[in-house]
């Protein structure tokens, strides 16, 4: 039960992780890469997005 628990964590990451790729203002290129990276390396893209992946539009006032 333990590992089926973190796999549905790291879908849920995951899953979350795309999204919010594809929402981003990032180029065509950047969001096709990421979502790549973060399928094929789940935990290890996740991870990689969340340290440098393409952040949401900031309104500055």
């Amino acid at each position: 039960m333990g590992y089926s628990l973190f796999g549905l964590l790291v879908l849920i990451a995951d899953i979350y992780a795309i999204y919010q790729t594809l929402t981003s203002s990032a180029s065509t290129g950047a969001k096709v890469i990421w979502t790549l990276v973060i399928l094929f390396l789940p935990v290890l893209g996740f991870i990689a997005w969340l340290v440098a992946g393409p952040r949401g539009s900031t309104v500055k006032v």
